[in-house]
């Protein structure tokens, strides 16, 4: 499978390109940036073409892997779709409904292939955990916390103004809740508050009748950072097991499931865009109830 990297920053760089160019059944076919210099520079690296234009790009491959800020990469990636290419897309998808429902409109209305790249659903550990959790059921809820602190010197990611702006939300956000639905199951409503340092703190309803909470920062003391999600209910508290991977092994399964699903006449995989627009929905709600103080359903 022929593969057009959208993206030069160091994700796209250092995952997407990097397992791309190792992976025994892709190709690296190409790489497109908004820096026409970062785009050569990240080519000549793999041994690989930059492209001026994106839609040259789209037309030249198979599939896309974009590695760039969700209102971005949502416009890619609906022009890609519609130009029959199957899509590997980093979370969130997008940051509205609307623009998660154009990718899902044009991935379905072409029969195409689709992943969205939430890391930890790409390793095994973690995926047997929660296909043994959601088989067992009898969940009253779900604890999520994500504490990252990307804003020390020396960080990736620091200067990422849509980090800055929409937070941990947005950022770890859909980690957590891409472990939380697939247990606990779609999200009825939505009530959340903003912390200290720029943490979201969300409670779900969810149809089940389970509660999921959320906490989430990526400004977190140094002393405070942690990562950590566990149910509870009849068989006591279960903890998601650590994924036991790297970020490039994860990836490289993510492009394994692509292919699998795009022989597969665009099955559906449990990350694709159509999980990836659910996980959207809620994050808008909680958006949207921190903003105004209330309850909000998720559309």
């Amino acid at each position: 499978m022929r593969f057009g990297v959208l993206g030069t920053g160091h994700w796209a760089a250092e995952t997407h390109a990097a397992a791309l160019a190792a992976h025994p059944a892709a190709e690296l076919a190409g790489i497109w940036g908004r820096d026409p210099a970062k785009a050569k520079a990240l080519a000549d690296r793999w041994g690989t073409r930059a492209y001026p234009d994106a839609d040259v790009l789209i037309a030249d491959v198979d599939a896309v892997a974009i590695a760039l800020p969700p209102d971005i990469q949502s416009g890619l990636a609906e022009r890609a779709a519609l130009a029959g290419r199957h899509l590997l897309l980093d979370k969130p998808l997008a940051f509205s409904t609307e623009e998660a429902d154009r990718i899902v409109r044009a991935v379905d209305e072409r029969g195409l292939a689709s992943v969205v790249f939430f890391t930890n659903r790409f390793a095994a550990p973690v995926e047997t955990f929660l296909r043994q959790a959601a088989a067992d059921g009898g969940w009253d809820g779900g604890r999520a916390t994500a504490f990252a602190s990307i804003f020390q010197p020396g960080g990736h990611y620091g200067d990422s103004h849509w980090r800055r702006e929409r937070g941990g939300l947005w950022d770890v956000g859909p980690h957590s809740l891409s472990v939380l639905l697939p247990v606990l199951g779609p999200v009825a409503e939505v009530t959340a508050l903003e912390g200290p340092r720029g943490a979201a703190h969300v409670l779900l309803r969810h149809h089940s009748g389970a509660i999921g909470t959320l906490a989430l920062t990526l400004d977190a003391r140094p002393a405070a950072q942690g990562f950590s999600c566990d149910f509870y209910g009849e068989r006591g508290i279960a903890a998601v097991p650590e994924a036991g991977t790297t970020a490039l092994d994860a990836f490289a399964a993510a492009v394994d499931r692509l292919r699998t699903a795009a022989r597969d006449g665009g099955a559906a995989d449990p990350c694709d865009v159509r999980f990836g627009r659910e996980v959207v929905a809620v994050l808008e709600a909680a958006d949207r109830s921190g903003r105004e103080g209330r309850t909000v359903v998720p559309r």
